[in-house]
C-alpha cells in the first residue's frame, strides 16, 4: 500500500519480474478493503497516507493476521522504525531504496513464511486445528470437519478479527464453481461448523454473523 502512484507502480514492475501477483491500494480505507476480501501472502505499507496511518493499519492486521509486513517509507527516523517493528512489521525499508534490495527481502520473506505454513497447525484458546494432517480438536475432543468445512474454518481463522463478505466467502470456499453455489450452501456450511466448534450454536461465541454483510471470527483474550 503506497500513496504514491508512480512508486506503486514502479515497485509493482520491478517485482512481477520475480511473477508475483499483486493487489495495488493508495489509501487506508481501500487497504482494509481489500484485506477483508483476501488473503494475502506479504503486505508493503507506507507510513503517510491521505486518509491515515500505515502504523495504525499495521496494529490492526497483527490482531489476527501473522502476514509478513514489510514497511517501505521515508520516515527513516529510528523512532519510526522502531515503532514499526514493534507494532510487529518484518522489516522496515527506508526511501529511497534499492528495487534490487526489496526484492531480495520480498524473497527472504516469503521463503520464510512457506517454510513456516508447511506446518499449519493453529492453536486458539482451547482448539488445535491442525490443517496438514487434517487433525481438529477442542480441548481433549476431536472434532471431524467435511472438505467444505475445513475450507470456510480456514478462511475465518486466517482472517480473524476481520469481516468477511458472503461473496468473498463463496468465491475462497468453492473457487471455480462459486458462481454455481447458492448461497443457501454457505450458511448451511456456517451452521455445521458452528454446531462443531461452539458451546452454544445458537449464540455463537467464535463465528458471529454481521448481518448484511458476512461472518467473523471474534478476536478475544485467547485469540
Amino acid at each position: 500500500m503506497e500513496d504514491d502512484v508512480a512508486l506503486n507502480n514502479g515497485i509493482v514492475l520491478s517485482l512481477k519480474q520475480e511473477n508475483y501477483d499483486f493487489t495495488q491500494s493508495f489509501t487506508f480505507k481501500e487497504a482494509e478493503k481489500y484485506l477483508s476480501e483476501t488473503e494475502f501472502d506479504l503486505i508493503i505499507l507506507d507510513v503517510n497516507l491521505p486518509d491515515g496511518n500505515g502504523f495504525d493499519l499495521c496494529k490492526k492486521i497483527r490482531q489476527y493476521s501473522s502476514t509478513p509486513i514489510i514497511f517501505l517509507t521515508a520516515n527513516d527516523m529510528e523512532i519510526d522504525v522502531v515503532t514499526g517493528l514493534e507494532l510487529g512489521a518484518d522489516d522496515y525499508i527506508t526511501k529511497p531504496f534499492s528495487l534490487m534490495i526489496l526484492r531480495a527481502r520480498v524473497s527472504v520473506l516469503l521463503r520464510r513464511t512457506k517454510r513456516i505454513s508447511s506446518d499449519d497447525k493453529i492453536i486458539i484458546g482451547h482448539f488445535v486445528f491442525d490443517f496438514d494432517s487434517m487433525s481438529f480438536y477442542k480441548g481433549n475432543d476431536k472434532i471431524e470437519l467435511s472438505k467444505t468445512e475445513q475450507k470456510l474454518l480456514k478462511v475465518l481463522i486466517k482472517n480473524r478479527g476481520t469481516v468477511l463478505t458472503r461473496s468473498s466467502l463463496i468465491d475462497k470456499i468453492w473457487t471455480d464453481d462459486a458462481e454455481y453455489v447458492d448461497e443457501n450452501a454457505l450458511s448451511v456450511t456456517v451452521k455445521r461448523l458452528r454446531d462443531k466448534l461452539e458451546d452454544n450454536p445458537v449464540k455463537p461465541q467464535y463465528i458471529q454473523t454481521v448481518y448484511g454483510i458476512g461472518y467473523t471470527w471474534v478476536v478475544d483474550k485467547h485469540g
